[in-house]
C-alpha cells in the first residue's frame, strides 16, 4: 500500500490510471530533462523515483521539468523522508509518494508541520518580502 502526502496530509492514491499509460512518465532520477522534452507534452502526471533519501536528483530533474514549461501532476516516489518534504515542494513537486512503512515511522503530523513550506523561504526573508510558492 502507499499512502500519498500533500500539504494537506495523507491521502490515498488518486492516479487510477497506472504508470504503463501514454499520458504518464515514470521516470528514473538520473533521466535526462534534455531528452524528455517531446514525452512531457501530453503527460498528465510525472512520477520521479527518489532510491534513496540521499540522492537528490530528483529535485534537479523535477525543477528542470517544470522550468521546461511541464505544468502537469508531478510525484516524487520512494525514499523522500518528511524532512525533505519543503525541498520537494519548492522543486515543483505536487505530492510524495511514500511506503505505509515510511507512514508509520514519520506519521502525518511530521509532514503536516513542513506543509506551509512557503511560509519558510529564507530567501524570501532576506529580500525582505513575503514567501512566493
Amino acid at each position: 500500500m502507499t499512502v500519498i502526502v500533500t500539504d494537506a496530509g495523507f491521502g490515498p492514491e488518486t492516479w487510477t490510471a497506472g504508470f504503463e499509460v501514454s499520458n504518464a512518465l515514470d521516470l528514473a532520477s538520473d533521466a535526462d530533462p534534455a531528452a524528455l522534452s517531446a514525452c512531457i507534452e501530453g503527460a498528465e502526471i510525472i512520477r520521479i523515483d527518489f532510491p534513496s533519501f540521499a540522492d537528490g536528483r530528483g529535485f534537479t530533474l523535477a525543477r528542470q521539468l517544470r522550468l521546461m514549461g511541464y505544468a502537469g501532476r508531478l510525484r516524487a516516489k520512494g525514499h523522500v523522508l518528511a524532512d525533505q518534504y519543503a525541498m520537494a515542494r519548492r522543486t515543483g513537486f505536487d505530492e510524495v509518494e511514500i511506503s505505509a512503512e515510511l507512514a508509520a515511522r514519520q506519521p502525518q503530523e511530521q509532514w503536516l508541520a513542513r506543509a506551509q513550506w512557503g511560509a519558510h523561504n529564507y530567501q524570501a526573508r532576506l529580500r525582505g518580502g513575503s514567501a512566493a510558492r
